[in-house]
């Protein structure tokens, strides 16, 4: 007989057996059966059926549920090896570690505590505690008195500091939120008025007679540490400048502690050499300071005192040829301006979830925040590359200085307190390459977060001696500083981290649904503006957002008091991913009699740009594989939010439910290395 008849038998024997059950119970006058006007032998051979199709069900449960244990073992098995096996393999030096596992031990105890409360919860919601609150007088039993007594201490000692906290982070959330509503106001103005810089001169048809003095003389530099995969693009972009030549000299300033890529770099600079480009190479034995230190030791030499400004390109930055043409003519007869920063463009802001929530965030930057600050006030902080400086402006405020891990910013505030002026060009972009895994996105937001407040401690008193105005004073420490600085990933990470889970267990204290959903829900549309495209990831960008405060927020305090991690520079990993079109379009423009004339390279017999495409190809083939790793503190905290979510639950929130719920989602997808670049 076939499982489905024997299926189909027992059911219909299973419906017949609940019929003669119902209609049994409905007879109130007797509970007798009449044996004789059923089958003796039907119903043996119902019962004798049931019995095997019986059989057949708990063996088949037996063996399913034998398969889950088996399933489940296995699974965790390897999820603890995988976590075993990436937690192993991320090392940190010992600095970075012992400030950071503060905060680790300290969301870890933050964590237990959550899972106590939630059991707690759980009882009391099982013994009807949760709908009728027991008293310390009324209750019987020890457990619930000592909930009742635990009500007492929760209303009053624990909620009102709660509230009061999430009071304040509150006020400062709409303060940071009004701030960025008055930025868009500003750039909104801009856009409507059509206000841009205006260059007294252009270079597009200058006088060949007058070309001595028509350009002025231009020093290119190109720092660069152990940055193999991207420094042929970068030198090429620089190398086919559309500038007189004898008025441009190029310092390929290498820190590379490798041999091999020092010989590679080495050996592309003097490619570009035998092709008649005044191009220098530059290596340190001595590696102090980091980028400030390998800026300021190129600029100590003795050839460069005739050079009037200076061009600083990142190792895979790519000006476009008419950079310099495009950027020179607002310094001429403009004697207070000290900088004109471009914006960045990036070659690889679709190649992943990671890249384009970057891609958000830095076009908020460059469009709103800088292009109003360099219209209005004059000053933005100097983003370390895509710039020129006149010498003068660095020479006078002090030149590079190795303090703090943000030397860009540093030299920007001190040309400011010294009265030099800013320019920001919008419409100038420069291509450049977003780190594509999590890692190197975590270490450069480390970076550009702690070095801010190295610098906000360095700077403080100069900033209130200096000769500025009250209300520059006051935009450069209030603004500038405390509330871009130091009040955003503190509220961000307090607010929605810390206070919104535990107001779901100190219900007491409470978060309004417009705080949670409502006001971060318009911060977002109007941070995405820039960026219109990217308007189908608003939700991932909010919950990523607040993500992230937690590595803002440990940056933060590192900086603000000195812990070990705040002096860490690492260099932002880079894959190269646009060499290739690169080198490809390189080699179309060689050919160009046009580019040829006007930038006055010459074919030898040097390596073509294809043939340093294959050598870079098999150059990558040999690079290590990596491995997803491991992040305790986002794991830490996706579990509280999850607790918290759970929690939220039993009180029907369902704004903070949903918001908990998936806020923990995505700490889980962080912490496991789940978005950005996928590594085996």
């Amino acid at each position: 007989m076939s499982r489905t008849a024997q299926n189909y038998e027992f059911q219909q024997w299973w419906n017949k057996q609940r019929h003669s059950f119902l209609d049994s119970s409905d007879a109130s006058s007797s509970l007798a059966v009449d044996l004789t006007s059923s089958p003796t032998a039907t119903t043996k051979g119902h019962h004798t059926r049931s019995a095997r199709q019986l059989s057949w069900l708990w063996l088949l449960r037996f063996h399913k549920l034998t398969a889950s244990v088996a399933w489940l073992t296995d699974s965790s098995i390897s999820l603890l090896r995988t976590a075993n096996r990436r937690i192993s393999n991320h090392h940190r030096s010992p600095s970075a570690y012992s400030s950071s596992s503060r905060l680790n031990k300290i969301i870890r105890i933050f964590l237990i505590l959550v899972l106590l409360l939630l059991f707690l919860e759980l009882l009391a919601y099982r013994r009807g505690w949760h709908f009728t609150p027991p008293s310390v007088e009324s209750a019987e039993a020890l457990v619930e008195r000592l909930y009742a007594k635990w009500l007492e201490i929760r209303a009053d000692y624990l909620a009102p500091p709660l509230q009061y906290l999430a009071n304040v982070c509150i006020v400062l959330f709409l303060i940071q939120s009004l701030d960025r509503a008055v930025l868009m106001l500003g750039c909104f103005w801009i856009k409507f008025r059509k206000l841009k810089p205006i260059p007294p001169v252009s270079y597009a048809a200058p006088d060949v007679e007058a070309a001595e003095n028509y350009y002025p003389m231009v020093l290119v530099q190109i720092p660069m540490c152990n940055e193999r995969e991207v420094y042929q693009q970068s030198i090429a972009a620089v190398c086919i400048q559309d500038w007189p030549r004898e008025r441009m000299l190029v310092q390929v300033l290498d820190d590379s502690d490798d041999p091999d890529t020092q010989v590679l770099i080495k050996g592309e600079v003097q490619k570009w050499q035998q092709k008649g480009v005044q191009i220098v190479y530059r290596h340190r034995f001595v590696r102090t300071g980091y980028k400030a230190g390998n800026l300021r030791s190129a600029m100590s030499c003795d050839y460069l005192k005739d050079y009037e400004f200076v061009a600083i390109f990142d190792a895979d930055f790519q000006p476009a040829p008419d950079f310099l043409k495009k950027t020179i003519p607002y310094f001429k007869g403009n004697d207070e301006l000290g900088l004109v920063q471009t914006r960045w463009a990036f070659v690889n802001k679709d190649e992943n979830l990671l890249t384009r929530l970057q891609n958000i965030n830095l076009s908020f930057h460059f469009e709103v925040e800088q292009q109003v600050n360099g219209i209005f006030i004059n000053f933005f902080g100097f983003n370390g590359t895509a710039g020129v400086w006149r010498i003068k402006a660095l020479e006078d405020c002090g030149g590079w200085l190795d303090r703090t891990t943000v030397e860009d910013m540093d030299v920007a505030v001190r040309a400011h307190l010294s009265g030099w002026k800013f320019i920001y060009l919008n419409d100038v972009k420069c291509l450049c390459e977003l780190p594509e895994s999590y890692a190197a996105y975590k270490k450069q937001q480390h970076r550009w977060h702690s070095g801010p407040m190295q610098l906000f401690r360095l700077c403080f008193v100069d900033v209130l001696r200096s000769k500025l105005s009250v209300g520059k004073k006051a935009n450069l420490i209030l603004l500038f500083f405390l509330l871009r600085k130091l009040i955003l990933p503190f509220y961000s990470f307090t607010l929605f981290c810390i206070i919104l889970p535990l107001t779901m267990f100190l219900p007491e204290a409470e978060l309004p649904a417009w705080v949670v959903c409502y006001v971060p829900g318009l911060m977002s549309i109007l941070n995405i503006l820039p960026a219109p495209r990217s308007f189908p990831f608003i939700v991932p960008y909010l919950l990523f957002e607040n993500t992230m405060s937690v590595t803002k927020f440990n940056a933060m305090i590192s900086g603000l008091f000195r812990l070990g991690s705040s002096y860490e520079w690492i260099v932002t990993k880079k894959l190269g991913r646009s060499s290739e079109a690169d080198l490809i379009v390189l080699a179309e423009k060689e050919s160009d009699p046009l580019v040829l004339e006007s930038s006055g390279i010459h074919r030898s017999s040097s390596e073509s740009g294809l043939d340093n495409l294959n050598k870079l190809e098999a150059s990558k083939k040999t690079v290590k594989r990596k491995r997803n790793r491991l992040y305790r503190k986002e794991l830490s905290l996706a579990f509280i939010l999850l607790t918290a979510a759970a929690r939220s639950l039993l009180t029907a929130q369902g704004i903070h439910f949903y918001f908990l719920l998936f806020q923990g989602i995505s700490f889980l997808v962080v912490g496991l290395d789940l978005i950005g670049e996928q590594v085996s």
